[in-house]
């Protein structure tokens, strides 16, 4: 018999997921609270940006195989549930708000069959997926519980869910094992590492994992601090440690820093709930990670200052990026918007610029201007300040755009730019933990 899937959740990972578990053959049905969402979706349109996923939804909504809706009674016949709701951080602390999990878990409980799985893929502090199983027992004693940590990469979702660099499912007992590895048969058979893991051990190992990265990010902009302070140069810094194979050569990019929706609120999430389980001093170092981040933000705007003026009233300033990253239209906790309201609210002309992420930071921060055209953004601009990575900017012409603005001075945020090339075309650049 194939299993049938549903989806709770059709946001990021939720649509994602049930796109691709559709593309592997399976019926799916993903549901949501949210009825314009689901209108959207089943008309094959994202409401959001993902590379590829766009192909994917309308094709596997052709097939007859993927429907959504906001019944959640049309999970009846399913016989896996994946969790994917969100887990924002908490208003009032730094603690992960668990509402929209235990909501969808009491929402599909009244339905579950016997012998359905529930699969948790939502990031989720240690210790709630046996407690959602210990609910389960009780409001679905037929049903059992398993977590299954999702890595999505922004701009590489369909890639990460078709073929991850690893499986990790959390389990009880064999019985969920079998089932996920029916579930993942065709990923597995591309020979995809599978993890088998209790339930805590799963739980940990995405925020283990997004401390670890959100570490190297945070070490090799504190290396840039210490450069521009002592004359060296980050980019050589990094491209030598990155020659040893312990360290790796990936996240040793100095910028701005990370941000979207899952390094930070994880990070600061992670901290709560050890300190909660007693092992507060075993995190303490994130802390200094978290302000290290926001101090690479903060150390931009001090450069603008300190080449402008600290009085920033008569002066235009083009940014270029709004997302947190490229291929993306998230706008989420971004370094780049950040920086931008930040320089706003010192009285400065911001005018913004990114390619799919116009609309989302509007909403966000409707007193900024936008512009769709990157040359109009940049347009009698004071200074231009690099912040996300898109492709485009790195093939902008520096003699062109050097007609277009007030003063030729660059600031590199994400040192992606080929500073030779724009110092050529006659520009000051200043490139975060470079000081030549």
């Amino acid at each position: 018999m194939t299993l049938k899937l549903s989806v709770v959740g059709t946001g990021y990972l939720g649509a994602t997921h049930a796109a691709c578990m559709s593309s592997l053959g399976f019926t799916v049905i993903g549901v949501d609270t949210d009825a314009q969402k689901i209108a959207q979706l089943s008309r094959g349109e994202l409401p959001f940006y993902e590379p590829g996923l766009d192909t994917l939804l309308v094709s596997e909504i052709k097939t007859g195989r993927l429907t959504f809706t906001t019944d959640f009674s049309a999970v009846a016949d399913a016989d896996v549930h994946f969790i994917c709701v969100g887990t924002p951080q908490s208003k009032d602390g730094l603690a992960a708000d668990l509402t929209y999990v235990k909501a969808s878990v009491a929402a599909i409980a009244p339905y579950l069959k016997n012998g359905s799985l529930v699969v948790g893929k939502s990031t989720v502090p240690v210790g709630t997926a046996q407690m959602l199983r210990d609910q389960l027992a009780i409001s679905a004693p037929h049903a059992d519980l398993a977590w299954n940590p999702e890595f999505l990469r922004e701009g590489f979702a369909v890639e990460d869910t078709l073929t991850p660099n690893r499986l990790v499912v959390g389990v009880a007992n064999d019985r969920a094992e079998t089932i996920l590895k029916e579930v993942y048969a065709p990923v597995i058979a591309l020979g995809t590492p599978w993890i088998r893991a209790d339930l805590p051990t799963a739980e940990l190992v995405k925020v283990a994992a997004n401390s670890f990265l959100a570490t190297k990010i945070s070490f090799i902009n504190a290396m840039a601090e210490v450069c521009e302070a002592a004359g060296g140069d980050v980019t050589v810094l990094a491209k030598a440690i990155g020659y040893d194979p312990r360290i790796g050569n990936r996240f040793l990019q100095a910028g701005i820093g990370f941000g979207g929706g899952c390094l930070p609120k994880d990070i600061r999430a992670f901290m709560a709930r050890a300190e909660e389980l007693g092992a507060k001093q075993a995190l303490e170092f994130l802390r200094e990670i978290d302000q290290i981040n926001l101090r690479a933000r903060q150390r931009v705007i001090d450069v603008v200052r300190a080449d402008l003026s600290e009085d920033l009233t008569k002066y235009r300033i083009a940014v270029l990026g709004a997302t947190f990253k490229p291929d993306s239209d998230d706008v989420r906790d971004s370094p780049a918007l950040d920086i931008a309201a930040q320089l706003h609210a010192a009285g400065a002309k911001v005018i913004v610029h990114d390619p799919k992420g116009i609309e989302p930071a509007r909403k966000r921060f409707p007193t900024l201007a936008f512009e769709e055209d990157v040359r109009v953004a940049v347009k009698d601009a004071d200074a231009i300040l690099h912040l996300t990575e898109w492709k485009e900017y790195r093939e902008l012409d520096p003699a062109a755009i050097g007609q277009l603005v007030k003063s030729k001075f660059l600031i590199d945020g994400r040192n992606m730019l080929d500073r030779d090339k724009w110092r050529n075309a006659g520009w000051r650049v200043h490139a975060l933990g470079r000081t030549d």
